[in-house]
């Protein structure tokens, strides 16, 4: 574990070196809070990526909510904060087990398919929430389990072409049932099918050309992410390899698996941010993704492990409009020193206000929010503005092109609003600044260890 140690520490500190270097990759795609167990689904221009949350406390699995992510370009990921949790199922055991769950849409409605622990069998189970929106509220619809048993947990849900839905789960079994069209019941038996090679939990339907996939965990521990096909959607699954094979750097694994914008993507977890802030092996986890390509047969060749350079921007981010200063590409803080160059806890945290939403808040001085692809165009703002609020003395936003220690665009001065929950729009004069850059936010560079929430910010002409 030590050589784990040492392996993260010296990328981090060559990417600091902010002057000639990108100051660090962009994988793991949160860096807020550790997320787990990504259950991705595209909805017109936009992935919403919902994720399991492991506690910034956890030594083992510690889990209540789940949370949503979404992003238009694969690259900047706006927080949605959390939009269900343990107490959504009264019936459920509240004090841990919000593990893996999905998120499908049907006729305007969204299903949240979650593995909790019911109450009154003490078994594994999976309850169905509902929303009228992506972001919803889900709203429990049942009160009680729509299926429960042992290892009946990490549901996945694919909706086939006929309208026919099935809903598949288990550790270390892989059961499936057909439900109807409410998505809220099933018909017929709950079926057990033949454990394709190298299962182990954490299964992921997906469907292209034709040919069904069943992605899943595979082989404890380490686990990789390894990948059966069939011919039709209840199998047999006839094993075909590994998408990713195992490493140490990650023991657990769970994989998400989407096309978007003529691309596939797969997502899956590393330990990266935990190891950066100690050696010991604790489950805190942090989602990643990798593009993946087909063969001709539909098979899929092997990744290397979980690269640090995440995938690649599909459009550039426009900074004329609102940005809700919570859609991050990476999140750190500048390093005082070599010995702790990365220290993503006391970087940008992330909260909510009951009358704006999601805000980004600086948890320590010198700390960034890096926004990948920003596109100025032709020509350059006149002006920046931010929607602040600050309890205190306020403190200072420095945007820069390129890096932490880029050209000023602008600085904000934030000036004390009167409250922490008391929001102000503040406007400066911009550099001139055209065509496409990183930009990076600084907050309190000089120094001052001072609170104030962002929740938006825009560049004017």
């Amino acid at each position: 574990m030590f050589k784990v140690k040492i392996h993260w520490a010296g990328l981090f500190v060559a990417a600091c070196c902010y002057a000639s270097l990108p100051v660090l990759a962009d994988n793991p795609i949160v860096q807020t809070s550790f997320t787990a167990d990504p259950a991705p689904m595209v909805l017109g221009d936009t992935v919403y990526l919902y994720a399991g949350h492991d506690e910034d406390d956890a030594n083992d699995f510690n889990m209540r909510d789940w949370r949503l992510y979404s992003s238009k370009d694969m690259v900047n990921w706006t927080d949605h904060g959390v939009v269900a949790s343990l107490s959504t199922f009264p019936w459920a055991r509240q004090d841990n087990g919000a593990w893996a769950a999905q998120v499908v849409e049907r006729n305007g409605k969204f299903y949240l398919y979650a593995p909790v622990t019911d109450n009154a069998s003490n078994q594994s189970a999976i309850g169905v929430a509902v929303a009228d929106s992506p972001m919803g509220p889900f709203k429990d619809v049942l009160g009680r389990p729509l299926v429960a048993g042992p290892g009946f947990f990490d549901p996945t849900v694919l909706i086939d072409d006929d309208g026919q839905a099935y809903l598949y789960w288990g550790n270390p079994d892989l059961w499936h049932v057909k439900l109807n069209r409410d998505m809220l019941s099933y018909s017929g038996d709950v079926i057990k099918s033949a454990r394709p090679e190298k299962y182990q939990e954490g299964p992921w339907a997906y469907k292209r050309n034709g040919r069904y996939y069943m992605a899943y965990a595979s082989t404890c521990c380490s686990e990789g992410i390894g990948y059966a096909m069939s011919a039709t959607p209840v199998g047999p699954w006839q094993y075909k390899g590994q998408i990713m094979d195992p490493s140490s750097l990650s023991t657990g694994n769970h994989p998400g698996i989407i096309d978007f914008r003529g691309k596939s993507y797969v997502f899956g977890f590393n330990y990266r941010l935990n190891f950066a802030e100690t050696p010991l092996h604790r489950e805190r986890r942090s989602i990643t993704v990798a593009e993946i390509e087909f063969r001709a047969d539909g098979t899929i060749p092997t990744l290397p492990f979980w690269n640090t350079t995440g995938v690649k921007q599909v459009q550039p981010l426009d900074p004329y409009g609102r940005v809700e200063a919570e859609t991050i590409a990476w999140t750190s803080r500048i390093p005082r020193d070599r010995d702790r160059p990365f220290d993503w806890a006391t970087g940008i945290k992330t909260d909510r206000d009951d009358q704006t939403g999601m805000y980004v808040y600086p948890a320590a001085s010198a700390s960034f929010v890096k926004v990948a692809g920003v596109d100025f165009g032709k020509r350059p703002p006149k002006s920046f503005k931010a929607r602040v609020a600050s309890a205190g003395t306020g403190g200072r936003i420095d945007v820069r092109a390129g890096s932490p220690g880029g050209p000023l665009i602008a600085t904000i001065e934030v000036a004390q609003t009167g409250g922490a929950g008391v929001w102000q729009t503040q406007s400066v004069k911009a550099s001139a600044i055209t065509g496409q850059h990183d930009l990076y936010f600084v907050f309190n560079s000089g120094g001052r260890n001072v609170q104030f929430n962002v929740d938006y910010w825009s560049f004017e002409q």
